[in-house]
């Protein structure tokens, strides 16, 4: 039982800990583009976004995102751009409402 449920405290923390480095992310990308990007996109998925649109931008810091993830996930920016379109991050009550 106790192991239990400090297995569920560790998992709501990590739940938390990526909700908030999310927001820094989507903050932090607004504040590079000067209020002009999205502030619901992360930079991982705008650079996806760029890199697919032909953007010098995207070609650039794609490459590196990925890099410095790879120890992670592959692909980190695509599966972060897919992410954002199939609306994942949102809360289930949102989700439910896209068709």
């Amino acid at each position: 039982m106790r192991s239990r449920m400090i297995h569920r405290a560790i998992t709501n923390l990590r739940r938390r800990l990526l909700h908030i480095f999310i927001a820094i992310d989507q903050l932090a990308w607004v504040v590079v583009t000067l209020g002009d990007g999205s502030p619901d996109e992360t930079i991982s998925a705008a650079a996806w976004r760029m890199e697919s649109q032909g953007k010098p931008a995207g070609r650039i810091l794609r490459p590196i995102i990925d890099a410095l993830f790879r120890p992670l996930e592959r692909d980190h920016c695509r599966k972060s751009y897919e992410s954002e379109v199939s609306g994942a991050q949102l809360p289930d009550s949102y989700r439910a409402l896209i068709p």
